[in-house]
């Protein structure tokens, strides 16, 4: 599995961060799908360096996190395009929940280990000051990718574990979490 690292775009002014709540694996896939084909049939927006789909674990939904040159130009061209780019999916795909979209910078990547194998990614958000708590190394850990909305208040984690298993054993409840797969990611310079 491709690790996260791998899909930074440092020359990013902008990461975002958001959900789809589909509510089944096979809903999730139709979804995504759909997406991958707007994206490839339309022209690439300028301002968009590189978009990343994950898939959750538990089937329920996907995890956005897409790379832009800043928050104005993706604002530009979702005032423009976004209607019509989701309005096919949501043809297809009916009834899809949208929590938001999380404005955020990657502030920091903590890595414990950079040879073995992403095999699952865990989403998590929480209050910034309680970030240091999920950086510690813990076996099965591999790295940690923090993420900081604009005022710096709150904090978007995407860590990387050798498998469900390790982060099951290391995880003490009080932060809400949900786990992905690489579904599928691309540069916009490479479409």
């Amino acid at each position: 599995m491709t690790r996260f690292l791998d899909l930074v775009r440092h020359d990013a002014g902008t990461a975002l961060v958001s959900e789809w709540l589909t509510g089944t694996a096979e809903r999730s896939r139709s979804a995504a799908d759909a997406l991958m084909q707007e994206w490839a049939a339309a022209e690439a927006p300028s301002g968009r360096l590189a978009q990343h789909v994950f898939l959750s674990t538990d089937g329920t939904g996907l995890l956005f996190y897409a790379q832009w040159t800043s928050d104005e130009d993706h604002l530009a061209w979702a005032r423009a395009h976004r209607a019509r780019a989701v309005s096919r999916i949501d043809t297809l795909v009916p009834g899809i929940e949208r929590p938001g979209l999380s404005r955020t910078r990657l502030h920091r990547s903590v890595v414990h280990d950079a040879e073995r194998t992403a095999g699952v990614f865990v989403m998590s958000t929480m209050a910034a000051g309680d970030v240091e708590g999920t950086i510690v190394p813990t076996p099965g850990l591999l790295a940690t990718h923090v993420h900081l909305t604009p005022g710096g208040e709150r904090a978007i984690t995407i860590a990387e574990w050798t498998d469900a298993a390790s982060h099951d054993a290391a995880t003490t409840g009080g932060v809400s979490f949900k786990r992905y797969t690489l579904y599928h990611s691309f540069s916009d310079d490479h479409l």
